[in-house]
């Protein structure tokens, strides 16, 4: 096995070597060699991908669409995410300019982020929030600037989000609203997003919007803020979640022109363009498959309401989610650990696997992550095995 010279031990990019792992890979990780642990930590469906999506991808590779696609995405998937979205958002966006196909939202983030920012810049993330943008921007040799939304039920202020604005000024090139929200489940109503909204567009920077869970909410409609400042937003989705397919990888970024010529540069330096195969199954289900999510929608939503009950019932406050598939809830103040001592003792000791809350930033400490993306036999197990733990801490 090769050792690194260590005349190379400095020949890094600073910025990558002073990023921390994921921690909730890492978590995951560490309790998935506990033998037995139900994890309820990633959020990855347990359903399978629609039948007719998979026959699209079958079907491209029969008919040999082996080649390199267009850069931006094959023209029926633009199409697709094109009408998709001015019938969910009412806004119009030009499949062949204002539209790129990207390797998932991770790589829509990445390549989104990556051609706005420069050293010194600013970015502004409510808290608790999705961890991998944090590394995202601290690689662009950006500055996060974290605003806490813990103690306004993980819904950022108008009046916080002014302050931030009064104290950074122009330095401030974006901000990214992730709704409804990972790891907290909540999501943003149309007033709530007009008042950002307004602010926002005071100034000259940009909004990250990451809706990847548009389409899970329970009870309540999905508003993007790009009906509202279209020329601002930036506005990040794609298939994983909607439609089960974590495994196609196909996500994408939807803004004004001017913007998205440089960020399908970045994009074709970064993955050259994505996998055939998977964006035929991604055209088809955009196309054919907007009322494939609805059955997965109602399991979600059932299972929601299961795990808020147990929990509420072993005493844990939290937070009811109107969208996605997790529950965020909060340790007893009767148990005395870190999320991270609380989440460990919990997998070693009840063999459950939830993931701490302080992976997610400010505001997360104190508090865990559940998935209910996991099958119902998981999840009820899940409960029994947490509630004699919990029970068995109060003796």
């Amino acid at each position: 096995m090769p050792q690194l010279d260590s005349k190379l031990s400095e020949v890094v990019n600073q910025n990558v070597n002073a990023v921390g792992p994921s921690g909730i890979r890492e978590f995951d990780q560490e309790i998935s060699s506990i033998p037995g642990t139900v994890k309820l930590t990633i959020g990855e469906p347990d359903f399978d991908v629609p039948e007719h999506a998979k026959q699209a991808a079958i079907k491209s590779i029969e008919e040999n669409k082996s080649h390199y696609s267009a850069q931006k995405g094959i023209p029926e998937l633009r199409d697709g995410i094109s009408n998709y979205l001015k019938d969910r958002t009412g806004v119009y966006y030009d499949p062949a300019t204002e539209i790129v196909v990207t390797v998932g939202a991770t790589e829509a983030i990445y390549s989104a982020l990556t051609t706005i920012l420069n050293p010194g810049d600013k970015v502004i993330v409510p808290t608790p929030a999705f961890a991998l943008y944090f590394p995202i921007i601290q690689v662009a040799g950006a500055e996060r600037i974290t605003i806490d939304t813990s103690d306004d039920g993980f819904v950022l202020t108008p009046e916080k989000l002014q302050k931030v604005l009064d104290e950074n000024g122009d330095s401030v090139k974006a901000i990214i609203l992730n709704y409804p929200s990972n790891p907290t489940g909540v999501e943003y109503t149309e007033a709530q997003l007009k008042a950002l909204a307004d602010i926002i567009s005071q100034h000259k920077m940009y909004v990250l919007a990451d809706e990847i869970y548009s389409e899970l909410t329970y009870g309540v409609k999905h508003h993007s803020i790009a009906a509202m400042i279209p020329g601002q937003t930036i506005l990040i989705n794609g298939l994983s979640k909607s439609h089960a397919m974590t495994g196609y990888r196909i996500g994408y970024i939807v803004a004004p022109k001017d913007f998205v010529t440089n960020a399908s540069k970045m994009h074709a330096f970064v993955v050259t363009a994505p996998s055939n195969p998977a964006q035929y199954a991604a055209a088809e289900a955009l196309t054919n498959g907007l009322d494939d999510p609805i059955p997965m929608r109602a399991s979600y939503h059932k299972r929601r309401d299961y795990i808020a009950d147990r929990l509420e019932k072993m005493g844990m406050q939290i937070v009811m989610p109107q969208g996605a598939f997790y529950i965020f809830a909060k340790i007893p103040d009767t148990i005395d650990e870190t999320s991270v001592e609380f989440a460990t003792h919990l997998a070693k000791d009840a063999k459950v696997g939830v993931t701490p809350g302080s992976a997610f930033g400010p505001g997360g400490e104190g508090w865990i992550r559940m998935s209910y993306a996991a099958s119902d036999e998981d999840i009820t197990l899940a409960m029994d095995r947490m509630n004699s733990y919990l029970l068995e801490l109060t003796k």
